[in-house]
């Protein structure tokens, strides 16, 4: 039986995941990863899903990555031990983090200033248990962290050596985003290779043990080259990948796992417009390719097999209405759909518009096989 075919009676939209595209993706990362002598910490931010977790770690207990405490408690609950909270720990959430290692979970926080190594010596000293930390480091002005100079460096890794645990240091390259080409995103990893190496080495040297150097953004995870130094490397969308992607080169569209199934439900032909019942509640508002080289407007429009259709794209967006259009400028011919037609949409971001749902309706690997519902959880 055709996918089309299978499809055909679903409510509509729904989040569709083709596995055999996810299992290419991740076997893809973990070959890169063996290549180069390193750990793989999966990121589970973008699935915050127990049955994609349990492809993508290979032990099935970690090590992992996620960005909510929410998900360290449903995976924690999954089976998942070794896991890393990748987002500054603000210090209220140390009591939780505290439950979760009372009960078995090696969690370990992510941290850049002397307030928070405060907070989480006294958070260790309540719990009789040194909760282990990561400083951040910033490899490249995107977002948070320190700079491997930074005098405040060696004061965080005392601090936390005074009641807590300093774990090591991590670095995250967010602005690889922006790097178009794999020659443009190997740039990328080697500074956030070098600049997290040059912290570990600055506080190893100050008498500090710093046993883990963690790196990772989807793009450097897949163009380092050179990982000398680094103990495990970090990637998140590359699971499923997106337009955004595809954008920057990382992968191509054919490698893009998930799509929103939707229905055909009008036309508006003196506009050029077909209407669907996937808007911004299905796709997310992400316009991320809008600065890209090519804009794919909320999404590129595929037929039910998930073909993509040339120059075709949902072009806008209302709350539950999106507008199908020939690209601007292109000389292709709008399709005349039928109403109650059913379409594909591959996302711009993968994470937002996974999020917009709360399970994967799973085109399974092996073909003719009945698709499976895998659900996913929300909440921080």
């Amino acid at each position: 039986m055709k996918v089309a075919d299978r499809l055909a009676a679903m409510p509509t939209p729904a989040l569709l995941l083709e596995e055999s595209r996810m299992l290419a993706n991740i076997d893809r990362l973990r070959e890169r990863t063996a290549r180069l002598g390193v750990a793989l910490r999966p990121h589970l931010k973008t699935a915050k899903s127990i049955e994609v977790a349990r492809r993508l770690l290979a032990e099935g207990n970690g090590p992992a990555a996620v960005s909510t405490l929410r998900e360290a408690e449903m995976f924690f609950a999954a089976g998942v031990r070794d896991i890393l909270y990748a987002v500054g720990i603000a210090p209220e959430k140390l009591p939780r983090v505290a439950a979760l290692r009372s009960a078995g979970c090696e969690l370990s926080v992510i941290l850049d200033s002397t307030d928070q190594a405060d907070a989480v010596v006294e958070a260790s000293r309540a719990a009789a248990s040194p909760i282990p930390a990561l400083i951040e480091i910033d490899c490249d002005g995107h977002r948070g962290g320190i700079g491997p100079e930074d005098d405040a460096l060696i004061r965080i890794g005392c601090q936390l050596s005074e009641g807590a645990e300093l774990r090591g240091v991590m670095a995250h390259a967010g602005e690889s985003y922006g790097a178009v080409g794999e020659e443009a995103q190997a740039e990328f990893a080697e500074r956030e290779r070098a600049v997290a190496v040059r912290a570990a080495t600055r506080l190893r040297d100050a008498g500090l043990r710093c046993p883990v150097v963690s790196v990772g953004s989807t793009p450097t995870a897949l163009a380092a080259r050179n990982l000398a130094g680094v103990t495990e490397i970090r990637a998140g969308v590359s699971t499923f990948f997106d337009l955004f992607m595809a954008g920057i080169g990382v992968c191509a569209t054919d490698d893009i796992a998930l799509s929103v199934l939707t229905t055909v439900i009008g036309h508006q032909r003196s506009r050029g417009w077909i209407l669907v019942d996937a808007g911004w509640m299905a796709m997310s508002r992400d316009r991320g390719t809008a600065n890209q080289a090519v804009d794919q407007g909320y999404g590129v429009v595929c037929d039910a097999e998930g073909r993509v259709i040339p120059d075709l794209i949902l072009a806008s967006a209302n709350q539950e209405h999106g507008i199908v259009t020939v690209r601007p400028g292109s000389r292709a011919t709008l399709p005349d759909f039928r109403i109650g037609a059913r379409l594909r949409i591959l996302p711009n971001h993968a994470c937002a518009t996974a999020s917009q749902f709360d399970a994967y309706d799973v085109i399974p690997a092996e073909g003719g096989k009945a698709l499976a519902r895998w659900e996913r959880f929300g909440g921080w």
